[in-house]
């Protein structure tokens, strides 16, 4: 059975995109490519929500991202994607399905059905549903050396209270550290 984990840029002060979902400020250098090619070596399935998607979908296939960095571009572009979303009823992105309805369902029968990791990559929104649900296994937070002062923040509120466990903190050179949690399923919705 595999398991779900979420990894999220953020800011010291906690947003994952600026105020017009501008992501200039992520701070990416050889030893965080290395590290997304070790997290793209262990994901069986990327889940997206529909603003993700469409920000993913439009740079991965390029031919931009397949000379900037084509190792990472050639394993998202080949992965299962699956989008959830209430809104978009197809995608064109290679290998890419949408999920509108019975979505902890689909969440269930992914894990079930894998025997790697299941990335859900930014998608704030997602993540927070996903926490409050008690279906995420993972929290990876790589924050990232800068403050915003304004944006869009990974969690308003919205989860209510839910206790994480600190598995692992690296920190990198380029002063990015990448926290992951493990979330404590005590008092989540069900």
């Amino acid at each position: 059975m595999g398991s779900l984990f979420s990894f999220i840029a953020t800011t010291v002060d906690g947003y994952h995109e600026g105020p017009d979902r501008e992501i200039d400020w992520h701070n990416v250098d050889e030893e965080f490519t290395d590290f997304s090619l070790r997290q793209l070596a262990e994901t069986t399935t990327l889940v997206f929500g529909r603003v993700t998607y469409e920000m993913m979908a439009a740079y991965w296939p390029t031919r931009q991202a397949g000379e900037t960095d084509p190792e990472v571009a050639e394993r998202m572009n080949t992965l299962p994607k699956v989008v959830i979303s209430g809104t978009l009823t197809q995608a064109e992105w290679a290998n890419t399905r949408v999920v509108s309805t019975g979505i902890a369902v689909e969440i269930a029968k992914l894990k079930q059905s894998s025997d790697g990791s299941i990335a859900v990559f930014g998608s704030a929104a997602l993540t927070r549903w996903l926490l409050r649900k008690g279906l995420l296994d993972e929290l990876r937070l790589m924050v990232m050396p800068v403050l915003l002062g304004a944006g869009h923040p990974v969690f308003d509120g919205g989860t209510g209270r839910i206790g994480l466990r600190l598995a692992d903190s690296t920190a990198f050179a380029s002063g990015n550290v990448l926290n992951t949690y493990l979330p404590q399923r005590i008092g989540l919705d069900e």
